[in-house]
Parts: structure tokens; sequence; C-alpha cells
């Protein structure tokens, strides 16, 4: 069998038509056989080092993850992910830890944000892409800590969040104080439940 015919199997036979030149590596495969493929219309470069199948469903929320590997879904793009949003967000906003670099991010329709590791990591859970694909986002508790700690968050946005939170039966209010507390949003996060609850 050669390279290329291994590579479209991997590929094949991967849940989301997915393949990173380090996993094709891994078993064996030259980087050469991504261009066979390329030519052929089979696979596409989404990034560095990231190849999609063609007739593949783009998952941009799974894909600009694999590419940015300590990015974590953050702030409006959290409250969508987490359905405390309607409107689709036209930048995705990931949180990564401080001095992380990623030049090509500029590239890329991305609003970052830096955190010091023990705020980096606080509140990081994976759930199902809108397709299906697990990604990492922060916990609803920590994302509405987060938009509050912003400036550029539509007043509208946290109104609607904060009250949908408080009507969920599954909130956790003790978790959402300790977290304003690390945060320092305590005072606005006891505001909002004090008028609401």
């Amino acid at each position: 069998m050669t390279n290329k015919e291994k590579l479209k199997e991997l590929i094949d036979t991967s849940e989301n038509g997915i393949i990173t030149t380090n996993r094709a590596t891994m078993e064996g495969i030259y980087r050469g056989a991504f261009s066979d493929l390329i030519k052929d219309g089979f696979l596409s470069r989404y990034g560095r080092g990231l190849y999609i199948k063609n007739d593949t469903w783009e998952d941009d929320f799974y894909l600009l993850q694999q590419r940015y590997t300590k990015g974590i879904y953050s702030n409006e793009t959290a409250l969508y992910l987490h359905g405390y949003c309607d409107k689709t967000p036209a930048k995705y906003t990931m949180s990564f830890p401080k001095g992380y670099n990623a030049s090509s991010l500029k590239n890329e329709n991305v609003i970052t944000r830096r955190a010091i590791p023990k705020i980096y990591s606080l509140g990081i859970i994976e759930i199902n892409s809108p397709s299906g694909n697990p990604i990492r986002v922060y916990d609803l508790e920590r994302t509405l800590c987060d938009i509050l700690r912003g400036k550029k968050t539509d007043i509208q946005i946290i109104n609607s969040a904060m009250k949908q939170y408080v009507l969920n039966r599954k909130k956790n209010l003790h978790k959402l104080i300790q977290y304003a507390d690390v945060l320092h949003v305590k005072e606005k996060i006891l505001q909002y439940l004090e008028i609401l609850l």
C-alpha cells in the first residue's frame, strides 16, 4: 500500500474527516502524501499541519481549536455555545495562557484574551460544537464572570444571560460566587443576583 493510499484510508476512518500531519507521521506516512491528495481534490489544507477532507462539513469551532490547541472559547462565544445568546459571533473569542504567542492569530477571525495560568485553567469544560465535535469552552459560571469583567460586552447581552441563568434549574450559585471572587467581579455578580433572585 502506498503512502497516499494509507493516508486516504486513515482520513476515511477518522470520525470527522480531519487529519493532522503529526497523526500521519505517527502512522509512518510521509508528508508528501498530503500534496498528492490535495492535487486529487480529496483533501484541503485548513492551516499549518491541519487538513480536511473536501466532502466534510467544515466545523469552524472545532477546526480553529485544533489549530490553536491552547485556545479556550470564552466571553460572548462561550455564551453562544452554551445557548445563552442567539447572536452568532461575528468573531470568535478565545482565551490563551499569558505568554502564548501565535503570530498567525492576527490573520484569524479571533478576538484573543490572555490570562495567568491560575485564571486560564479555571472552569474549562468540554462540550459539543453545533456540528457535534468536541471543543473546550469555559463553563457557564466562568463565562458570566468574564462578560462582566469585559468592557465591550453589550449590556443587553449581559442582562439577558444573567436572567436566563437565574431561571436555570442547574445553576450553581456557589460556584458562580467563588469564580466571581477569584475574577474580581463578586460585587457585580451579587448586585445582579440581588435584583434577579
